[in-house]
């Protein structure tokens, strides 16, 4: 005979099974039940009795009982999957049988990260661990000498989409939404922009992308509206033309665009601003933006000022990306920060003050206090008999400044002229070994590297020039665009020294050049700060 088969209608309340009493599946709804569909068969293993049985069913089938007492005094049936439902004894997860596994914060992961020199290093963290976690795990592993402004990076080199991680998100859920046959990977490397629209405001929000509607107080100017908002956690609504290539085509077109608290928004009006005129683009809650690389090869983009935003839940597909493309490289900017800013609101400010406090933890007191006090700094006159004054005239403090760059050399060459001193008439390889050179490459890397670590003013890197012999460039980022001075060999009294003022300063080595600006601007515009590095993993 075969065996008899029983029949659950899952739509019905009070579901009747042959043989069985209705009270045993009482509760049960069609969640808790593997089958979606609208009946399940089950094949019982003895023949059906009038009293309920116990069944032996995986954990992500519970059974609820009404009548909690009469089921437990019941017969029960050996389960001859016991595996399917002890997860001390199995090595199948709770809920995968259904799909979806259950992550504990106590879970532990392996993660793959890459530095620059495309080597990748191994790490085993908890689920729950942060990018900031991650970054000072690296920072340890690898010995940086500075803890600063390191980020973990979201790499999509097929589709040219990169994004710095903030340092909340958790790693281990970031990795899940990627496509399993992917070559997507997370970069180690520097981004000295992370925060820095909280120092300088002004430069990140332009007064011409501010929208109007934002000026809710007369009289006040746009930075110190800025500013206000920036301590509250949030930012002015922004609005300006962007390219936008539409889906399927690759055609550009020309769309006024508005970002908003509740979301981005387009004109279908020129750039009306009427409720009538306004198309609801996207939730910024669900998004994520991305900048994109060669964005004029990959997608004949009208400039590389392009960025795109993606849904956070769908796998990174180009049908699921929006590419928009700004006028500019401060335009670009500002709308990436924008977004950050109404996306994660209080948790950014929150983020920058906790990286501050270990800046503060792992600096000296006197290098705290130089940090301190090095953008306030005058330039004074010690010569007269009743103590130093501060120059007020901005041509004198030049003027004093190129004095005091002449005594310094002059110092420095005395030094080098002493019999102790390193005889021959070569100039030092010492830059070598130091972290801001990088050899021979060329002009277009130099700009794509300091690009790539924030483009905020003072990063600079020093290269072999690949024009002109013996010289070197170096390349300085001052507001969001990368400048070349050429380092010439120059020499005197039969020794050999660099310039870049056609020999009226002129210095030892690479080095001595490096930490002279680092203190003076000298004919820069603006001092050395942030060196682009290169770290190995």
């Amino acid at each position: 005979m075969l065996p008899e088969q029983l029949h659950i209608n899952t739509p019905s309340q009070e579901m009747e099974v042959d043989g069985l009493s209705s009270e045993v599946f009482e509760g049960i709804g069609p969640d808790d039940l593997m089958s979606h569909g609208s009946t399940l068969s089950l094949t019982p293993l003895i023949p059906c009795t009038s009293a309920p049985l116990r069944r032996s069913l995986p954990q992500s089938i519970p059974l609820r009982s009404r009548n909690e007492t009469k089921a437990t005094q019941a017969p029960s049936i050996p389960n001859p999957f016991p595996e399917l439902c002890s997860p001390s004894n199995s090595p199948v997860l709770i809920g995968s049988l259904a799909g979806k596994s259950i992550p504990s914060e106590k879970d532990s992961h392996v993660v793959q990260v890459y530095g620059e020199d495309t080597l990748g290093r191994s790490l085993s963290v908890l689920s729950g661990a942060t990018a900031r976690d991650v970054c000072q795990m690296l920072v340890q592993t690898a010995h940086c000498s500075d803890q600063e402004s390191w980020a973990l990076i979201e790499l999509h080199p097929s589709l040219g989409l990169e994004r710095c991680l903030e340092d909340h998100e958790r790693v281990v859920d970031i990795q899940s939404s990627w496509p399993a046959d992917g070559s997507t990977k997370l970069l180690f490397r520097k981004n000295y922009a992370k925060y820095e629209f909280f120092k300088k405001a002004k430069l990140f929000f332009p007064e011409n992308m501010i929208s109007d509607s934002a000026d809710v107080t007369k009289g006040v100017t746009s930075s110190e509206l800025v500013q206000t908002l920036l301590q509250s956690g949030t930012c002015p609504e922004i609005q300006g033309f962007l390219h936008v290539r539409e889906l399927g085509r690759k055609a550009w077109k020309r769309v006024y665009y508005f970002l908003r608290r509740s979301g981005l928004y387009c004109s279908t009006k020129g750039s009306s601003k009427e409720p009538r005129h306004l198309h609801y683009v996207a939730d910024l809650a669900d998004l994520n933006m991305y900048t994109v690389t060669n964005s004029r090869k990959l997608y004949t983009a009208p400039s590389e000022h392009t960025f795109c935003v993606k849904t956070c839940s769908d796998r990174t597909r180009s049908q699921d990306m929006k590419l928009l493309c700004a006028e500019s490289e401060q335009s670009r900017t500002c709308w990436i920060t924008a977004f950050r800013l109404f996306k994660y609101g209080k948790q950014l400010q929150c983020n920058y003050q906790l990286s501050q406090s270990s800046v503060r933890q792992q600096v000296s007191p006197r290098d705290a206090k130089v940090r301190e006090t090095e953008d306030s700094l005058v330039a004074m006159d010690f010569t007269g008999k009743s103590g130093g004054r501060v120059i007020q005239n901005a041509k004198e403090a030049e003027s004093a400044e190129q004095e005091e760059g002449q005594a310094w050399r002059k110092r420095e060459a005395l030094r080098y002229s002493l019999p102790n001193a390193p005889q021959g008439s070569r100039p030092s390889s010492v830059h070598q070994t130091q972290p801001w050179f990088h050899g021979g490459v060329s002009r277009c890397e130099a700009q794509r590297l300091i690009e790539e670590q924030g483009q905020v003013d003072g990063m600079f890197l020093i290269r072999a020039s690949q024009q002109h012999a013996q010289c070197f460039v170096l390349s300085l980022c001052y507001r969001l665009k990368t400048k070349h001075y050429l380092l010439i060999p120059y020499e005197e009294a039969d020794r050999k020294y660099y310039t870049m003022d056609d020999g009226e300063t002129v210095f030892i080595d690479l080095l001595q050049l490096v930490e002279f600006h680092q203190i003076n601007r000298g004919i820069l515009p603006v001092r050395l700060k942030h060196p682009c590095v290169r770290v190995a993993l």
